[in-house]
């Protein structure tokens, strides 16, 4: 299988070649290859500008990326010399526009039938849509492969992309649900001085925190729900944003920012009191950051190799992408809220 991923981020097309097998009971994973694919300046900024585009400009991007995607796995294929025929399918979790599963709706664009038509391949997306139907959140979708795939690494799941969220085990069900927002806000303000993040954590580490703010973004409501719960970044834009005052300093924003981060996540982590809590995502090589969440909560926090750091996302997409072929369950209502557990995902014959 491979497997697509395309975070909030907007840090490029992750892609991963994995095998998965159900033995003794058990599924294991093994991976193969992985890249990481940029997207073009162009791409990029016509992805940030999306939520604002018409129905006739989005329809277009949406075919736009999923030639993207084609062309990049196609590219992927022969740079690492594998083999089409053994390609079950690809498992693209495309790139999400709109997210408001309390209206009934998420979009992710990034074509299916146009990767699948250009890479000759069967291709599963739009994994969120049949568990909004079921009155879901649609996400997030990562914990059944936290639960099957990585439940001998530790007791929690913490990813940190775009938004910071978790997943554990209770009672026999699998938890998960947002946190917070995480790298999204601090690359936003990084890319107004031409950075397109801040490399470990460097210019927060230099600023100093303003409490009264952090308090402001301490006490938004959202931390207040109980789970399911998940985030986009409409709500980012109407809740989040508003809330941040006008610094002194950059450093100062980004310190402010980082701490709350901090403070959302080791609240979090020291409800569920988990001893060993597995961390990936882009803000795990953020050694501020990290150490400020050390500092919040007792819990340790397991680092794995960087491929999965960059990659577990796509990975677990490619394992739903094989749940789905193996006519399993690949959606967790214990995880979204939905009715009942489901089979998530469309079918795309090259």
């Amino acid at each position: 299988m491979l497997g697509l991923m395309s975070g909030t981020s907007l840090d490029g097309l992750d892609i991963v070649d994995c095998s998965y097998i159900f033995k003794n009971n058990e599924w294991k994973f093994s991976i193969h290859s992985s890249d990481s694919i940029p997207y073009s300046n162009a791409l990029k900024t016509k992805l940030k500008q999306s939520p604002d585009f018409s129905a006739r400009k989005l329809l277009q991007l949406d075919k736009e990326l999923g030639l993207f995607f084609a062309k990049s796995v196609n590219q992927f294929i022969e740079d690492k010399s594998i083999s089409k025929e053994k390609i079950n399918a690809i498992a693209s979790h495309g790139h999400t526009i709109f997210h408001q599963p309390e209206l009934g709706y998420t979009y992710q664009i990034g074509c299916g039938d146009t990767i699948a038509y250009h890479t000759k391949l069967t291709v599963i997306n739009d994994f969120r849509q049949k568990d909004v139907v079921a009155g879901g959140q649609g996400a997030p979708l990562v914990p059944i492969g936290d639960q099957l795939l990585f439940h001998n690494d530790a007791d929690a799941f913490l990813n940190i992309g775009g938004f910071a969220n978790c997943s554990y085990s209770h009672l026999g069900k699998t938890i998960a649900f947002d946190i917070c927002p995480a790298n999204l806000p601090l690359n936003r303000i990084t890319q107004r001085i031409g950075l397109e993040f801040d490399k470990d954590g460097q210019l927060a580490r230099k600023g100093n925190v303003d409490k009264d703010n952090l308090r402001e973004l301490n006490n938004i409501t959202f931390y207040k729900e109980k789970a399911p719960k998940s985030l986009g970044t409409e709500w980012l834009d109407a809740t989040f944003s508003p809330l941040l005052s006008i610094f002194p300093s950059l450093e100062d924003q980004l310190a402010t920012i980082t701490e709350h981060i901090a403070v959302q996540i080791g609240n979090t982590l020291n409800e569920i009191e988990p001893p060993r809590t597995y961390v990936t995502g882009g803000g795990t090589k953020n050694k501020y950051l990290i150490e400020r969440i050390k500092h919040n909560t007792s819990t340790e926090l397991i680092i794995p190799s960087i491929e999965l750091i960059d990659y577990k996302e796509a990975i677990i997409f490619g394992f739903l992408g094989a749940l789905y072929l193996a006519k399993k369950k690949n959606t967790l209502a214990s995880v979204t809220g939905a009715i009942k557990d489901s089979t998530g995902g469309v079918l795309h014959i090259p």
